[in-house]
């Protein structure tokens, strides 16, 4: 779970570089302070990463229940922060425009804990089906879990779209799942 290098990288980098492009006068609130937060965690880690990442056997059986609010906040890499924060300002200034800021940073909140429950109520589903109690060990960061709960949300704010995944247009309403089963494909940690 040691991934992460510290400092300045090429994925940070390239992350505040799309983000002046955009410029800081165009990023909605809510979304520049999540951009911030995760950024300055990024560079400024709480706690190195095998403290933060969230799994059934730390939060549930050891109890160390702050991993709920921390995991997501933590990446494991520049490339991890870099692709989650892009979809972050790109979602983030789509969905708090339509929202307004108060409305949208609650559902952060709000998605920012109840992934991290799904995420380990899953894991205790795939114990008890396929009865192999490793899911329990398995630790995870990051934001993607409220990433894609925002294009979810997106997706029913802005129905009738195509996007593009792979270069085959999908309707919007069932990329989201394409997404999300390509992603565990490509990168299954």
């Amino acid at each position: 779970m040691e991934r992460r290098q510290r400092g300045v990288s090429a994925g940070l980098l390239l992350l505040l570089y799309q983000i002046s492009q955009v410029g800081l006068q165009n990023i909605p609130s809510v979304t520049l302070g999540v951009l911030v937060l995760n950024i300055f965690l990024f560079l400024n880690p709480l706690r190195p990463l095998s403290e933060v990442c969230l799994s059934v056997n730390e939060a549930v059986h050891k109890k160390n229940w702050q991993r709920l609010l921390l995991s997501p906040f933590h990446h494991a890499d520049d490339w991890h922060l870099y692709y989650n924060m892009i979809s972050m300002l790109w979602k983030g200034i789509m969905l708090e425009r339509k929202l307004k800021s108060i409305w949208f940073a609650y559902i952060i909140a709000v998605f920012s804990v109840l992934i991290g429950v799904v995420y380990m109520v899953l894991e205790v589903l795939l114990v008890i089906i396929l009865d192999d109690p490793s899911y329990e060990m398995n630790c995870g960061v990051g934001f993607s879990g409220v990433l894609f709960a925002l294009k979810v949300l997106n997706n029913h704010y802005n129905p009738g779209r195509v996007s593009s995944v792979f270069g085959l247009p999908i309707s919007s309403k069932y990329a989201c799942w394409v997404e999300l089963l390509a992603i565990n494909f490509i990168s299954p940690g």
